[in-house]
């Protein structure tokens, strides 16, 4: 598995992003649980989740903040007429 890349994570939709931002979490959650029992596990596995999820947070964002903007915009127009 290579890390993700931020640029495979821009063509997903919304929704997308949010199944797989919980789909992440709970890989993340399973990969510390298996670490604190100490279970096999693949340690690299740990940083790729964590990598990954930083990653669908940060453009979830990105995405809300332009949509909050340009909803202020529409408001402020209808206002101003």
């Amino acid at each position: 598995m290579s890390l993700p890349q931020f640029n495979d994570i821009k063509g997903l939709s919304n929704t997308e992003i949010s199944d797989a931002i919980i789909k992440t979490e709970k890989e993340l959650f399973n990969l510390k649980f298996k670490k604190a029992t100490r279970q096999p596990f693949q340690s690299h596995e740990i940083k790729f989740a964590k990598r990954r999820l930083a990653q669908l947070k940060t453009i979830l964002t990105l995405r809300l903040e332009v949509l909050e903007q340009s909803n202020r915009n529409a408001v402020a127009d209808l206002i101003q007429k």
